[in-house]
């Protein structure tokens, strides 16, 4: 028996302390003040507080901690990208997922899973095996299987896909992963807190004050704060952010549905993937299937849930998993995602001074947390934009330097 549980049981009475601090009452300035108390933000706070020793930070989210897309995705975690820029970018993030656990004093229930992306065309084969090449010259272990190979390692599926897009192989990313959202987000804002971040919930920004091209403070719904830097990590409220501070982008958001089964015995230990299928599916710890598709077609900031969605998805699954047919829907939910027009988020300074950009994740800014907090960081505490996010860089678009990461979004996830 550990020495801490019998010295609690021996006590009798015992007050756990709290997981977060009380909440403090707004300043009314701060060093950096980051808007979004997603994983992207809480990451980032945590990163300036112990790497760079910037600890009068405070991070302003409108709801509650990670109750945004950080909340609303599919915890899948992968590198398998199509451009050595995603590739190294990710890959850096997997590699911090791995060990995040222990640095954070957390559970977070990562679970290495395998990703195989199928391909059900020759045309789907070649960017397939475009997609391992670039990935092995980078030693991300990806490598094209075929479809013998992807029946042996996901038992129950049918290879013919009900006869009307039969499997030709696939894409088998072994370090494919999938970690517990919102422990991510309880466990970075945790650490951040007990390094003197403070943490501001339902506090909504209202305005953003510029003055000569730099940013000095902001507004919100709990009076005005002054500060010398101002990092956005917001994903689908972006354009409402950027536009305070006078700055237009490329983003379109679309929303992007999920959902999930009712539990059910373990069957299927990988995670699976159809870019033509649009669907992509894995099986929680706690037995759900949690099932995803492309992001719908229209330009809306919201997140409704349709029967349309449901209905199809479960159409396109049944074709791979025939016996999942008797299954309950449990729930769905829906996230905003901030799409631009290389599949590529924007990350960095920008020609606003003082004030920094991470967004344009579409849907795949949860598998980035660690690396996104970790290079923002960095880019704060030094006023230019950390290496690995170079690329990213917001004026890519004048410049016509686009990363073009389309062919790696499978199904937009």
């Amino acid at each position: 028996m550990p020495w801490r549980l019998l010295k609690i049981g021996l006590r009798g009475a015992h007050k756990e302390p709290r997981f977060f601090p009380e909440p403090a009452d707004l300043r009314d300035s701060y060093d950096v003040v980051i808007i979004g108390g997603g994983g992207h933000g809480l990451a980032c706070a945590y990163y300036l507080a112990t790497r760079h020793g910037i600890r009068n930070v405070a991070v302003l989210e409108q709801g509650y901690i990670g109750g945004g897309n950080t909340g609303r995705n599919t915890t899948i975690v992968r590198s398998n990208y199509l451009t050595p820029d995603g590739v190294r970018f990710y890959d850096a993030s997997v590699r911090m997922f791995q060990r995040l656990s222990q640095e954070l004093d957390i559970n977070l229930f990562y679970s290495t899973r395998g990703h195989y992306t199928l391909a059900h065309s020759d045309e789907a084969m070649r960017t397939m095996r475009w997609r391992a090449e670039v990935n092995r010259h980078l030693d991300v272990d990806s490598q094209v299987v075929d479809r013998d190979a992807v029946g042996r390692g996901i038992p129950g599926l049918d290879l013919d896909c009900g006869g009307s897009q039969p499997v030709m192989g696939a894409l088998y990313h072994a370090p494919g992963a999938v970690v517990r959202h919102d422990a991510v987000a309880w466990g970075y804002a945790r650490a951040a807190t007990n390094n003197g971040v403070e943490v501001h919930q339902k506090t909504r920004v209202t305005g953003m004050q510029v003055e000569n091209g730099r940013v000095c403070g902001v507004a919100t719904d709990r009076g005005n704060i002054r500060c010398g830097a101002v990092v956005s990590m917001v994903a689908g409220s972006t354009p409402r952010i950027t536009e305070m501070a006078g700055l237009s982008t490329p983003i379109e958001i679309f929303p992007l549905q999920a959902c999930v089964t009712e539990p059910v015995k373990p069957f299927l230990d990988t995670i699976v993937v159809s870019g033509s299928l649009h669907v992509y599916v894995s099986q929680s710890s706690r037995g759900e299937l949690v099932m995803g598709a492309s992001v719908d077609p229209a330009v809306l900031h919201s997140t409704r849930s349709s029967f349309e969605f449901v209905e199809g998805l479960a159409d396109r699954i049944v074709d791979l998993f025939p016996f999942t047919a008797r299954l309950r829907i449990n729930r769905q939910w829906a996230g905003m995602s901030d799409m631009t027009p290389d599949f590529a988020p924007i990350m960095g300074t920008t020609p606003v001074s003082g004030f920094y950009l991470d967004a344009g994740w579409g849907t795949w800014g949860f598998k980035a947390t660690p690396i996104s907090g970790s290079t923002m960081a960095d880019t704060v505490a030094n006023n230019r934009n950390h290496e690995l996010i170079e690329p990213f860089r917001f004026d890519r678009f004048a410049d016509f330097q686009l990363v073009g990461e389309k062919g790696a979004a499978s199904v937009g996830h």
